[in-house]
């Protein structure tokens, strides 16, 4: 073989160099379009979550309005026990047989607080927290108390009146005109309910629950000169 002739190894060379130039542009143009891809993918994700976050939200807000779609109940469904009275262990089914829905956050188209206070034989009985709330599941009722003050939360999804006796029947105690739980009116004592100092005459079961109220349910003999919780002092936030 004869001796490559010097301008045709400077031409091969500069083919050489301009052909590993195309392949590096080459790579570069590719990874550019890789990346743009990628881009584009994500932001079609982002919006497809941006769209279905509130999608969802709504449907969450709908499903759980549904379960309120009724009117109050009138009726205290529970235990006829002596007190005092814990909150139920099993409070979705405690909320079940009031016949509302169990919640992953509070409602915000009603909110009110109420205030319950239980006397008996003069005596106060506690109104215990988390009636209505189960903390393992991290659900709630739209009715349902936060710490042993009395007060109860009204925070629901749908705008709709609660009653006493849904109240009474996520606490899991029995409530009619005649008995509170295993105390009935016998032997002179009887059960008396009181709305911001005004006796109630009928089913307690039915008062509707509104804002700002101090509910008194007082069993005992009635007795001269004895004090019914009239007001109830709640914080700015309430």
């Amino acid at each position: 073989m004869g001796a490559t002739h010097p301008r045709d190894a400077a031409k091969a060379e500069r083919a050489q160099r301009k052909a590993m130039a195309h392949v590096r542009d080459g790579g570069r143009r590719g990874r550019w379009v890789w990346i743009g891809a990628f881009v584009v993918v994500a932001a079609a994700v982002l919006a497809a979550v941006f769209v279905w976050l509130p999608h969802n939200a709504r449907n969450h807000a709908k499903v759980a309005a549904t379960g309120l779609d009724h009117p109050a109940a009138t009726v205290a469904v529970g235990a006829n026990r002596m007190p005092p009275w814990p909150a139920p262990r099993d409070a979705a089914g405690a909320v079940a047989a009031a016949g509302l829905p169990m919640l992953g956050e509070e409602g915000m188209v009603d909110h009110v607080h109420a205030h319950v206070d239980v006397l008996v034989d003069g005596r106060p009985v506690p109104v215990p927290a988390n009636i209505g709330i189960d903390l393992k599941r991290r659900t709630m009722s739209p009715l349902h108390t936060h710490d042993d003050t009395g007060v109860i939360h009204v925070e629901s999804p749908a705008s709709r009146q609660f009653s006493l006796g849904e109240f009474f029947s996520e606490w899991q105690v029995s409530l009619s005109a005649i008995n509170i739980g295993a105390l009935h009116a016998s032997g002179g004592k009887n059960v008396r309910v009181f709305v911001n100092g005004a006796l109630q005459s009928g089913n307690p079961a039915a008062i509707l629950l509104k804002a700002h109220d101090e509910i008194a349910i007082v069993y005992g003999a009635p007795a001269p000169g004895e004090t019914i919780p009239a007001t109830y002092a709640f914080g700015r936030d309430e």
